[in-house]
């Protein structure tokens, strides 16, 4: 499955990657479906945030590297470099950049 992660990069910014999470597992359900999944996370917790409409950080960094599920809206990243992703309903990523400059939201 891929993913879009931001990270920190050599200079110290941020910046999108592409991450791929490997599907590398797999079990046959009751019904015979091939159900492919990836190896386990570890977390010490999961929590679900709800952010405000019209939610506007400056640069921040990740509080840890996490998965975001995006439930409903839309969120806008930009990292240093200058690049501007979205994502909306359905869709994840992966902030990542615990150091350096960080990212804004």
């Amino acid at each position: 499955m891929r993913i879009t992660r931001f990270v920190t990069s050599d200079d110290g910014g941020s910046c999108f990657e592409d991450y791929e999470i490997p599907l590398d597992q797999s079990r046959e359900d009751a019904f015979g479906h091939a159900i492919h999944f990836s190896a386990p996370y570890t977390s010490p917790a999961v929590c679900v945030v709800e952010l405000p409409d019209g939610l506007d950080q400056d640069w921040h960094n990740a509080p840890a590297e996490q998965l975001v599920i995006v439930l409903d809206g839309t969120i806008e990243v930009t990292t240093t470099d200058g690049e501007t992703r979205r994502w909306s309903r359905g869709e994840m990523f992966m902030p990542a950049d615990v150091d350096g400059r960080g990212h804004r939201t």
